[in-house]
């Protein structure tokens, strides 16, 4: 093969209460990448459609995380690039993540595979720390293995697949604002409470758990987050009263997708889905603020080539 179309899905990271470490991989929004090799050597990204960003490697995050693979496996050829951008950047689900898989998975395929997931997720880390100023994994890696990740660990890295229920669906809205990942890092505390510390680790694991067995009750018990949604929300218009419709209306668990400004929510069945994504777009409807929203499978599958 010289040449690959692949589509590289959204995600969502952090899940409430897995701040770093969870996420899981949607199905119904990503970008698509055309990747090439050629003769000439390096990378050389030829084409952006979507939104406006650099065509230098060592500034686009697909390119940075190229680069470091190429630096590690010193190919006999080059790779060019181009991105066909359907994820906003700044919007919370994905956008830089999707680009920073796309690259080195599309690469490693027309390499044969020389690299696993692990590996490829360790690249892409490159690339996304362009974007957040921190090496992070939660967006990556279900972008890479699929369904729900959790990152045991970033040095060494250390990825854990976990089981997806199988009707459970996620609905998004994405108001059209942006926040940067950097500065949603920024007003963050430095320490935190031992009791909410407490209460965190306790959800952590009890999602965890939940997902092994399939409890959507306890799932829902577990979807809060006591550390960084006090903070994040206040970024977001109207995030209280999207949570407070979505559980009213059905939704296992209401939070902020990533650093926000997309909300997600979680629900037990397609029509509880249809159902929450209503009410959620009637509310928010009546705000002077343009939107989108989707709701989508959770994609256990994750990149995927076209």
């Amino acid at each position: 093969m010289k040449e690959l179309k692949i589509f590289s899905p959204a995600t969502v990271a952090n899940v409430s209460c897995g701040f770093d470490v969870l996420g899981f991989c949607l199905d119904s929004i990503g970008d698509e990448m055309i990747i090439r090799k050629t003769d000439k050597k390096g990378i050389h990204i030829t084409k952006i459609e979507g939104y406006d960003l650099p065509y230098e490697a060592e500034k686009n995050v697909a390119g940075v995380s190229a680069l470091a693979m190429l630096e590690d496996a010193q190919p006999d050829c080059g790779f060019e690039i181009e991105i066909y951008k359907n994820i906003k950047p700044g919007s919370g689900v994905g956008s830089s993540s999707a680009s920073a898989v796309g690259s080195v998975f599309a690469m490693n395929e027309l390499l044969g595979k020389p690299y696993n997931k692990t590996q490829l997720t360790n690249f892409a880390m490159k690339g996304e720390a362009l974007a957040s100023q921190s090496e992070h994994a939660d967006n990556i890696a279900p972008a890479i293995f699929g369904g729900f990740t959790l990152v045991k660990s970033v040095a060494p890295l250390e990825v854990i697949q976990l089981p997806t229920p199988k009707d459970l669906f996620a609905v998004i809205i994405h108001p059209q604002i942006e926040i940067k990942t950097s500065e949603a890092r920024s007003i963050l505390p430095k320490q935190v409470a031992l009791q909410d510390a407490i209460t965190q680790w306790s959800n952590v694991g009890s999602l965890v758990h939940a997902l092994h067995t399939n409890d959507y009750t306890l799932l829902s018990k577990s979807l809060t987050d006591v550390v960084v949604e006090p903070y994040r929300s206040e970024l977001i218009p109207h995030f209280d009263a999207v949570r407070q419709n979505a559980l009213k209306h059905g939704a296992l668990g209401c939070g902020i997708s990533g650093s926000g400004p997309s909300i997600f929510s979680l629900c037990h069945g397609k029509d509880n889905a249809q159902n929450v994504a209503k009410a959620i777009k009637d509310l928010y409807s009546k705000t002077n603020i343009l939107f989108e929203i989707y709701s989508s499978k959770i994609n256990t599958q994750g990149i995927k080539i076209l």
